[in-house]
């Protein structure tokens, strides 16, 4: 099916493309969306006479996403979630998550525009693409804690996971170092 791009779609084109894609996904997601128009010869002259405030549309949208960008690049967002000792989360981070944890902190995102290409299911620390507009895409970074004693430890770039199981080996080591040197003692004691 041929349909005119009323916007920038990844991987298909810019405004005012004709292009070819399936049926179902013109069906479905383009033409409810109002992303494109079916490629007619109506649709194609209702399109040029709506081309100029398509585009300036699209500039504004487009600067209005850049300036969002410039305070939203780089900012980190803490999740508390419950986890195991190997930091495998009990649940996990979908990307309605990370919106939320971005609302919380004050900016307006949306779930579809998190970039997300699979559940977050460990601790650590994450980075996320964020979609704010077709032409415009940002990273910010999750910090996925069990604690935020954890999630600053996280911080500094310690890595968690492996620590709590270095303290456990460590504190096992002592501790059997304790019982031999205990059990040395015992037989050298006579009554």
């Amino acid at each position: 099916m041929d349909i005119i791009l009323l916007e920038r779609v990844g991987r298909l084109g810019g405004i005012g493309d004709i292009v070819s894609v399936k049926p179902g996904y013109a069906r479905n997601f383009l033409l409810p969306q109002k992303k494109a128009l079916r490629a007619t010869e109506a649709n194609k002259k209702l399109f040029e006479l709506q081309r100029v405030t398509l585009e300036t549309r699209n500039a504004e949208a487009r600067s209005a996403a850049e300036s969002a960008a410039k305070t939203l690049t780089g900012q980190i967002f803490l999740l508390i979630r419950a986890a195991g000792e190997s930091g495998q989360l009990y649940g996990s981070v979908a990307a309605r998550d990370i919106a939320e944890a971005a609302a919380a902190a004050g900016f307006t995102i949306g779930r579809n525009q998190v970039q997300l290409d699979a559940p977050i299911k460990t601790i650590g620390f994450q980075g996320i693409k964020i979609r704010l507009h077709p032409e415009v895409e940002v990273e910010v970074f999750v910090n996925v804690a069990r604690t935020p004693d954890e999630a600053e430890r996280q911080a500094k770039g310690e890595n968690v996971i492996n620590s709590q199981f270095d303290e456990d080996r460590l504190a096992a080591a002592e501790q059997a170092a304790e019982i031999a040197e205990n059990a040395v003692q015992l037989d050298g004691y006579e009554p």
